[in-house]
């Protein structure tokens, strides 16, 4: 559940807050709690006392309204600084109904506590140094992710992966302004040189690489995350849109033996062995002097430049135009040749161009598997290897890019020869836009705080 209230982070270090951490339906529900007064507050309506307890114990007992008896529960005690938010805190595990949780949050907040408001918890654990911020993202990335794919690439961040790449660049990009602003300080001694601009150039030329390669992989990571970009194309009635059908497993697009009867790209997303991919059935490929239908073929080229993968559909072996045509505007992506309806005719060959054939019908369901098999390859090919640092977050994204303008000033001055206070101030600059990722060494703005944290899901 998200909302777009705002988190203000003058009032956390007063306030305990309360809020459900589990969705509502299950069997079993879980009320998280944190904050300086949060042991004397729910020891107060828990029939054992854990005004002492110490962390990491569990406790079981009834959480009462004066002699009434709301629900047998555990209580989990965690102390500071030891705890997700650095707070002392406390889960108390209860019934899944809905008016037992109800009637635990109304004393809770009868009792001292706060509702928490969406990203509270997370945002204490910011700012009491338990994660970074780039950390903290990919605790909503874990909680949003679709596949096992995204999971992993949110749960390497979390890890601190990023966090480690990017102080590594820091602690070198430090060394640079150090020795920079060593000779700033004895800028009266013209004969005094700390810093060889060789070798400077050198590191800063190597980290400028480092950088890119970072930027460079957000577009990995969008695809990741919104599925990597699959066209499916081929001449009029191929069998385009009953192969969409049958590899989404739903009647998404319609299916006729009219030719042009798609006319638009439809898409629709699977989930192939834990990698997302985005189909996207295009109009078919011919000569037409059909005004709406011309649109839909520009369309498709729009798809084919767009996608990382092109299924290549055919029934009859494709004339030297329709060869060209497609070979030209596949370049540099993974195509895949298909040769469908195979219950009707079989290609004269098993390879087209150099290019293995899969023979399919799609109609009768014939040869999915070997398809499956070749785009999940194509699929893996693409990623590489999703262990190394992958951006997926806009904001870490453009604050690469600005890192990347500065420290691409710092080298043409070091190239030209500019003063060590001009090349400096780049530097500073450059260490700003990746300490702006972490939250590290900045006050971070109200704004981006609460734009970051109030995405999150309520309870956490």
């Amino acid at each position: 559940m998200n909302n777009t209230a705002t988190v203000h982070t003058d009032t956390l270090s007063s306030k305990t807050i309360c809020a459900p951490a589990t969705p509502p339906g299950g069997a079993i529900a879980l009320i998280r709690c944190s904050g300086s007064r949060v042991v004397s507050i729910v020891d107060t309506i828990f029939s054992k006392d854990i005004s002492n307890a110490e962390g990491y114990t569990l406790h079981h007992g009834e959480i009462r309204d004066n002699a009434e008896c709301i629900d047998d529960v555990i209580v989990s005690v965690f102390r500071a600084p030891h705890s997700y938010t650095g707070e002392d805190c406390i889960e108390i595990a209860c019934h899944g109904s809905a008016f037992v949780v109800n009637r635990l949050l109304t004393l809770l907040t009868e009792h001292g506590c706060s509702m928490a408001e969406p990203g509270e918890f997370t945002m204490r654990a910011f700012l009491n140094g338990k994660m970074d911020l780039s950390q903290a993202e990919a605790v909503a990335d874990i909680i949003a992710a679709k596949n096992k794919t995204t999971h992993d690439i949110a749960f390497t961040q979390m890890r601190g992966q990023l966090t480690s790449t990017l102080h590594t660049l820091r602690k070198q990009l430090l060394k640079l302004t150090s020795l920079l602003e060593l000779e700033l300080d004895f800028a009266d001694h013209e004969e005094l040189e700390f810093a060889d601009r060789g070798e400077l150039l050198t590191l800063a030329e190597t980290i400028h690489q480092h950088i890119t390669q970072l930027a460079q992989s957000f577009h990995m990571g969008e695809a990741i995350k919104n599925g990597i970009p699959v066209a499916i194309i081929g001449k009029t009635n191929v069998g385009k849109s009953t192969l969409l059908n049958l590899l989404i497993r739903d009647d998404r697009a319609i299916v006729s033996d009219i030719h042009g009867t798609t006319r638009d790209t439809i898409e629709d997303t699977i989930d192939l062995n834990g990698i997302t991919l985005r189909l996207i059935d295009t109009a078919g490929l011919r000569q037409t002097e059909d005004k709406i239908e011309q649109i839909g073929i520009q369309r498709t080229y729009n798809a084919i430049e767009k996608a990382q993968i092109v299924i290549w559909v055919m029934d009859s072996v494709p004339d030297e135009t329709e060869l060209r045509d497609v070979f030209q505007r596949c370049n540099g992506k993974t195509l895949i040749a298909v040769w469908n309806k195979s219950d009707l005719s079989t290609p004269p060959l098993p390879h087209l161009n150099n290019m293995p054939l899969i023979v399919i019908s799609a109609k009768h369901q014939q040869g999915i598997q070997q398809l499956e098999e070749s785009i999940n390859k194509a699929a893996k090919t693409y990623l590489g290897n999703t262990e190394d640092v992958i951006i997926t977050n806009a904001r870490h994204y453009e604050a690469l890019l600005q890192a990347q303008t500065n420290l691409q000033r710092v080298i043409e001055g070091l190239q030209t020869q500019q003063t060590s206070e001009l090349i400096a101030e780049d530097l500073r600059m450059t260490l700003n836009n990746l300490a702006d990722i972490t939250g590290d060494g900045l006050i971070t703005s109200q704004e981006t705080l609460n734009n970051i944290f109030t995405h999150f899901c309520m309870g956490k």
